[in-house]
């Protein structure tokens, strides 16, 4: 079997001198741009694909993944022509969860959420200019998916 080159970070497929079926290769590698480019997924880490995928959407797979998914721990998901391609993800390398606009980081180990940050309460001595700031700050920090308003 003989080696098809790839992209160093992200192992995308390039074309080989005199390859037969250019387009296989060239449309693998559109497929996976097209996920990995501002990534968006559907949820995650999840550790088990989905009942009924739609083609084009993307999962964070989780640390022990189970089924079509087995072995493919932390990799995004794709699902494209009735199954499933992995990217494996990169140190730093981010991706928005659709379900709650996080913005989600690998860490080079594990996919880590924003910290949720309550808003400030309580205390002897009450400053409501800096309680208003801290609350506008958080605010916008989450609307960023920098945090997770709690």
């Amino acid at each position: 079997m003989i080696a098809t080159p790839t992209t160093p970070r992200f192992a995308l497929p390039l074309l080989a001198v005199a390859q037969a079926q250019k387009e296989v290769t060239h449309n693998e590698a559109l497929t996976l741009l097209d996920a990995l480019l501002h990534a968006a997924v559907e949820a995650g880490p999840i550790t088990a694909p989905p009942a009924a995928p739609e083609e084009g959407h993307c999962w964070i797979v989780g640390p022990a993944p189970t089924g079509a998914w087995t072995g493919k721990a932390n990799a995004i998901a794709i699902r494209s022509a009735g199954g499933w391609r992995f990217a494996p993800p990169r140190e730093g390398m981010r991706a928005t969860r659709l379900t709650d606009g996080a913005q989600l980081r690998f860490d080079g180990a594990a996919w880590a959420a924003p910290a949720t940050i309550m808003a400030p309460s309580g205390g002897s001595t009450i400053d409501s200019e800096a309680r208003s700031a801290i609350s506008t700050l958080i605010l916008h920090l989450a609307a960023q998916g920098l945090l997770i308003s709690g």
